[in-house]
């Protein structure tokens, strides 16, 4: 997209970490950014900050796993600015623990937020953006969809998804002539809370999962190397920008990954066997 001044963006999970700093970084380049998320309390928090800024926003809350309230959020969109032009699916929770021992209410809240609602953003959101005539959908995915973390099933099942989901969108726009274009991001460790997801976990999962010493070894030790090696997110939020700006597909702020990624292919033809990647 050449001209963002004047436009509108969605972005989920918009109340913190990379989600926030995306809100803020489209909103500086004149954008109205609707910020959606679930958790009300930060919500309203980030929207008042960023309006104090001068940026316009509207906070909406959304549970993302829901087509219910994703169709919500669109229909208040459209409501209120009239358009969309740039959907950026964000949202993101991890939960830790041996494949074998996984209970499937967390599967199935893991996929919800993490690749469910990018199907449901997509479905509620192109339309949108077709009827605008031009736009750019980006979706968060994770150095996990190209390469899987050991003790973290759900997360890696998810953003290979989403890595897929990507790919097959982008093909299938290019295929059409589209003017929309697409982008995947894939970060490696960034400073953020994702480490402490568990603090959306609903009741119902949590009743079955609660925080085991297992999830808190994870996190501490996940939780340091984000803090310590991760990058800023308003450094990711600038890559984004570029790629909206420039229609490029893999957003990949840690180079050190795309040297993984011809390891991996390499190794597929070579000795056969797993690698198990960059840190950081």
């Amino acid at each position: 997209m050449d001209e963002l001044t004047g436009r509108v963006a969605v972005v989920t999970g918009a109340a913190s970490g990379i989600g926030r700093a995306v809100a803020e970084r489209l909103g500086s380049e004149g954008m109205s950014v609707v910020l959606a998320d679930i958790e009300q309390g930060p919500l309203e928090a980030a929207a008042g900050e960023l309006t104090a800024a001068g940026l316009d926003v509207h906070p909406v809350v959304t549970d993302v796993s829901s087509a219910d309230s994703v169709e919500r959020l669109a229909a208040e969109t459209v409501g209120r600015y009239g358009a969309v032009h740039v959907l950026h699916n964000n949202a993101g929770v991890v939960a830790a623990g041996p494949v074998a021992e996984i209970p499937i209410a967390t599967w199935e809240w893991v996929l919800g937020v993490d690749l469910w609602s990018v199907i449901h953003g997509i479905r509620a959101f192109l339309p949108l953006i077709e009827a605008a005539g031009e736009g750019h959908i980006v979706s968060t995915a994770s150095s996990a969809g190209l390469q899987a973390a050991a003790g973290i099933a759900p997360y890696n099942v998810a953003k290979f998804g989403v890595v897929a989901l990507s790919e097959t969108l982008a093909l299938e726009l290019a295929q059409a002539g589209s003017p929309i274009g697409v982008s995947v991001l894939c970060p490696g460790a960034v400073n953020t809370r994702i480490v402490d997801a568990d603090r959306n976990r609903p009741a119902s999962v949590a009743a079955v999962h609660p925080t085991t010493a297992v999830e808190q070894r994870f996190k501490a030790s996940a939780g340091s190397l984000l803090a310590e090696r991760g990058l800023a997110p308003a450094e990711v939020a600038e890559r984004v920008l570029e790629a909206i700006r420039t229609r490029r597909f893999w957003i990949l702020p840690h180079p050190g990954w795309a040297d993984v990624m011809a390891e991996r292919a390499a190794a597929m033809g070579a000795d056969g066997h797993l690698h198990s990647g960059f840190g950081g």
